[in-house]
């Protein structure tokens, strides 16, 4: 078994399986039964490397991009994520990134520790109540960050979300549309929360982003490969947004001459949205309880291709 799990999880697999480190998924890793993958790939390739033995990818959040599930399918192996896990956290650092930008919360801690190149201009923010919030994905985190930024910021949110029937029900001053050119085009702040798929890579462009009103911000806490970064890069060098938050790149970690991490209307932070104390916590513990399912034969709750089951598992 090839495993990165802390908070207790580690301990919890080591009393049904012999845990091996070895981030190269090479070596000790070959024969491994189950595979908590960090960073890094796992296509096809690497699973036959792997070996026979493999019975179970697991991603601890719930993006699960970095692994070709049609491949772990064809070949007997689950693929299991813990998408409740990553929530709160993700939500609440997405709405921190709103208001970190819209308040020039770092100009102003830049301007307090002597940077002189932050003047009092820089230092004029957004008030957010009435204002139009966009959001893009209605899945478990945008709908937290819906639901924080109406009830308790007296936002206007307009989501789009093609998956999500129109007449699912929603909290006070959220409401659903078809439309998602209407979403950007009256989005003071836009927040993106859709996950990476072929159909969403570079969703958003030079052309959606010129539909967005000039002042506007723009926030993305999903998958750098979402947003045309060079296309961002453009519009914030132009002045078209005031400012941006963003917590992924493409690709990451991003290259140190990056224009973005230069801009002072830029925040940036190391794709950490969903690493809190209990964040971590429940996706640790979620790879753990599952992993130890599978183990024992029972089926986990959590299949990225539920017809995959039972693999090459032994099924009870």
């Amino acid at each position: 078994m090839q495993f990165g799990l802390r908070l207790g999880a580690l301990e919890r697999i080591q009393e049904v399986a012999d845990v091996v480190i070895d981030p190269t998924l090479a070596g000790e890793a070959v024969g491994a039964d189950a595979l908590v993958l960090g960073g890094g790939k796992c296509d096809g390739e690497v699973m036959d490397r792997l070996g026979p033995n493999l019975k179970v990818i697991a991603r601890p959040g719930i993006g699960v991009d970095s692994v070709d599930i049609p491949a772990a399918t064809a070949r007997g192996i689950l693929v299991i994520n813990t998408p409740d896990a990553p929530t709160e956290s993700t939500a609440e650092h997405a709405v921190a990134l709103m208001m970190t930008v819209c308040k020039r919360v770092m100009a102003g801690d830049r301007m307090m520790r002597g940077d002189e190149s932050v003047d009092r201009g820089d230092l004029l923010g957004t008030e957010l109540l009435d204002r139009n919030l966009g959001v893009l994905g209605y899945g478990r985190i945008g709908r937290r960050v819906a639901e924080i930024c109406a009830l308790g910021l007296r936002m206007n949110v307009m989501v789009y979300d093609p998956i999500v029937p129109l007449d699912t029900p929603t909290p006070e001053r959220v409401t659903l549309t078809s439309d998602m050119d209407a979403v950007l085009k009256q989005a003071d702040v836009l927040t993106i929360h859709v996950p990476l798929l072929p159909q969403t890579r570079q969703l958003i462009g030079e052309r959606e982003m010129h539909l967005m009103p000039k002042g506007s911000y723009f926030i993305n806490a999903s998958r750098g490969p979402v947003v045309d970064e060079a296309a961002l890069i453009r519009c914030m060098q132009e002045g078209h947004f005031a400012a941006a938050g963003l917590d992924v790149f493409d690709p990451e970690p991003p290259d140190p001459s990056n224009p973005l991490l230069a801009m002072k209307n830029v925040v940036t932070t190391p794709h950490i949205a969903s690493g809190t104390d209990r964040g971590v916590y429940a996706m640790m513990h979620g790879v753990a309880d599952q992993i130890i399912q599978i183990l024992n034969g029972e089926k986990p709750p959590y299949l990225l291709d539920p017809s995959a089951w039972p693999g090459r598992v032994k099924a009870k």
